[in-house]
């Protein structure tokens, strides 16, 4: 039994009673970053061993997981924060298990863009989810052009360091005057949500230290109504 659990993006009391039961009862949880998640686990008093399943090491030890489930155990995959396979590591294990017909149970949780859409404002009925856009600036623009084409909001993560790159590319490819929603550091001390057009957003941002982690929400191609 492999179990896929949610942990907190900000506030250690985000995590369910229930989470922190299975945490508790399995034979390893399987975690993104050791001494990361070590602590979210010390806060808890929770005992189990844990092992690293990341993006690097991902491919050479899904073999070594399988066997351990196969015997009788049961794991639980954790990330950093939020919900393992989104943007984070977990897809690769999840096909593996389906594969080799191993039961999966994935607990409901903390994911970021979920209450940023939420505290939008912004209609949500359809919306399109695309995790990071890519670094390299070529294909970043041609995923936006294609973006360009799609009626519905849009959500994605952004770092830091890349956010006025992305604000400055959305505004070249969808117009100074498109409105969309930053959501900073979801359910942490400095949460803060900022609402406005592309480029008032730009000049609220452009001469300031930017930190934290970022959840941008494009609106669709329909009216927004101020």
């Amino acid at each position: 039994m492999l179990y896929i659990i949610p942990t907190p993006i900000g506030n250690r009391e985000d995590l369910t009673f229930r989470s922190l039961r299975i945490l508790n009862e399995v034979d390893i949880i399987l975690v993104e970053n050791y001494k990361f998640s070590k602590k979210l686990l010390n806060f808890y008093n929770i005992k189990t061993s844990i092992q690293t399943y990341a993006c690097y090491n991902e491919h050479y030890i899904i073999p070594h997981i399988l066997k351990i489930i196969k015997k009788g155990k049961k794991l639980a995959l954790i990330t950093n924060a939020g919900t393992p396979s989104i943007s984070d590591p977990g897809f690769l294990l999840i096909q593996y298990c389906i594969k080799h017909s191993i039961n999966i149970e994935c607990l409901p949780g903390a994911t970021a863009f979920v209450p940023a859409l939420v505290m939008s404002g912004i209609p949500i009925n359809e919306f399109t989810f695309i995790g990071f856009l890519s670094k390299k600036k070529i294909k970043r623009i041609k995923k936006l052009k294609h973006l360009l084409q799609d009626n519905r909001t849009i959500v994605m993560y952004e770092s830091p360091h890349r956010l006025l790159n992305t604000l400055n590319d959305i505004q070249n490819i969808f117009g100074s005057e498109k409105y969309v929603v930053l959501c900073k550091e979801i359910s942490k001390i400095f949460q803060k949500t900022l609402r406005g057009t592309i480029n008032n957003l730009i000049l609220q941002l452009k001469n300031k230290k930017i930190l934290g982690e970022y959840v941008l929400i494009i609106h669709g191609n329909t009216i927004h109504s101020k």
